[in-house]
């Protein structure tokens, strides 16, 4: 009789000894689950969803802006980083037309297109100018020669070289595509350019050797091209969700180490918010550029270019406008 009364007590004990471990397998099994399939990261997910539109308001109307880089590292620099040495001149000027219904439109302007000012006895290249005025003499000649509206452009971004390769580096690196190698040195710079062909991830000192880079061949054309090919893969970038929520800190970064502008910071993030929303719109026009003269009895020193006048047979205005998108 005892061992009969005891069937049921190990019974029951079987039972649960089998509860308990269909129990640890079903919580090894979740286990498993969550390691293959894990819970998604929130932050990960708001990183995900962050857009332009989260920057700032976008502008209500077409703005722009005059964008001077220039051969020294930083604007405040007395002296440039180039040849022949002496004051900062612009060696790149874009002027930006940031629509808040239309694609992100760009116009490069040589930096030695020529203009004559009062007060000077023969042309000199526009970039020049930085030395004399500064960027309000710079943007008084662009508007000018372009033939834009009075008090366009609206505002001005001095950018040294040095901040380029800060602006750059803030985003980690770039995508960019050169079409074949690039190699130049000149010591009397103490600058090489080192770049192979390919797509490919650069830094900023490898950004700053793809803007300098001239093709001996074709200088104005293989300028105006990988300039392009930056600003396209910096409007890329930031658009970027991973790269938008730290745009406002970048901003600050690069103001403190020198970048010059008559833009607020408020403004600074709601062209941002506009300009970036169509990152894969990007529209570039180049100030047309009548063929160059032959070269005079005195070359130019070296690092200098020679000076190109505008196409007379050009359509006026240089830049149209481009009716927003629907």
């Amino acid at each position: 009789m005892a061992q009969s009364s005891d069937q049921p007590k190990r019974r029951r004990g079987a039972v649960l000894l089998r509860l308990a471990m269909a129990g640890a397998g079903l919580a090894v099994g979740l286990g498993l689950f969550a390691w293959i399939w894990p819970e998604p990261d929130r932050s990960s997910q708001l990183v995900q969803q962050l857009t332009p539109a989260n920057l700032a308001k976008a502008p209500s109307r077409s703005v722009t802006v005059l964008v001077i880089g220039l051969d020294s590292e930083r604007p405040a620099d007395p002296l440039n980083r180039a040849a022949p040495p002496g004051p900062a001149n612009a060696d790149a000027l874009l002027l930006l037309r940031i629509n808040p219904q239309g694609p992100l439109q760009v116009l490069t302007v040589p930096a030695n297109l020529a203009v004559q000012i009062p007060g000077q006895s023969r042309p000199q290249g526009i970039g020049s100018l930085y030395r004399l005025g500064g960027p309000a003499l710079i943007a008084d000649a662009v508007s000018s020669l372009v033939g834009l509206e009075p008090g366009v452009p609206d505002r001005y971004l001095v950018l040294g070289r040095a901040t380029l390769r800060s602006l750059v580096d803030g985003l980690g690196s770039i995508a960019a595509n050169p079409t074949r190698s690039l190699r130049y040195s000149d010591k009397s710079q103490g600058f090489t350019i080192d770049l192979q062909g390919g797509l490919q991830r650069l830094r900023g000192s490898q950004v700053e050797q793809l803007v300098r880079y001239r093709d001996p061949s074709r200088p104005e054309q293989s300028r105006q091209e990988n300039h392009q090919l930056v600003l396209r893969s910096l409007v890329r970038e930031m658009a970027l969700p991973e790269h938008l929520g730290r745009l406002t800190s970048l901003s600050q970064f690069l103001s403190r180490e020198g970048m010059a502008t008559n833009l607020t910071q408020a403004e600074t993030l709601s062209l941002l918010a506009a300009g970036l929303s169509r990152p894969e719109t990007v529209q570039f026009t180049a100030v047309p550029l009548a063929p160059p003269e032959p070269a005079p009895p005195a070359p130019a020193p070296p690092g200098v270019p020679p000076l190109r006048q505008i196409d007379p047979g050009a359509v006026v205005p240089l830049w149209p406008a481009v009716a927003p998108t629907p």
